[in-house]
């Protein structure tokens, strides 16, 4: 137990007197990331939320509204539909996103408003088709509806 400040001594020389006692024990020495590099962001200013911020990364935990979240996912799906092996998984792809962008807008959660509407899906196509002729990559097994 820490011993209690003895009257006279200022409170700054005493805790220094503490530390540097429990670093002749040695009690510093076994720390968990001793002689490792601090964090990176540790030059910001302070967080008080930080540690449940660190937590939750390292969880790999979200906590988007439900709208935001969609929007996030609405647009990894957009990208990885141009990226697609074939059209009919391009198509695959957006429908299924389309499906939860509908149900969101007719049964809309807590927070933002979506702002957005269903992928055309033969615009999403035709995109598909344009960027796949460009790049070379088009042939007679590249489209398969």
């Amino acid at each position: 137990m820490t011993e209690r400040k003895p009257p006279g001594v200022s409170f700054e020389s005493w805790v220094d007197k503490q530390i540097r006692d429990a670093e002749l024990a040695g009690e510093f020495a076994q720390l968990p990331g001793a002689g490792k590099p601090l964090p990176s962001g540790s030059d910001t200013t302070y967080d008080e939320l930080w540690w449940i911020k660190h937590k939750m990364a390292r969880e790999g935990i979200s906590v988007l509204p439900p709208t935001l979240a969609l929007r996030k996912e609405a647009e990894d799906a957009l990208a990885a539909a141009y990226s697609a092996p074939s059209e009919r998984i391009a198509r695959q792809i957006i429908t299924e996103v389309n499906v939860k962008i509908r149900d969101m807008m007719f049964k809309p959660p807590p927070g933002p408003p979506l702002g957005m509407k269903p992928y055309d899906v033969e615009a999403v196509a035709r995109e598909w088709r344009e960027r796949r002729a460009v790049d070379g990559v088009d042939g007679p097994a590249g489209s398969d509806v």
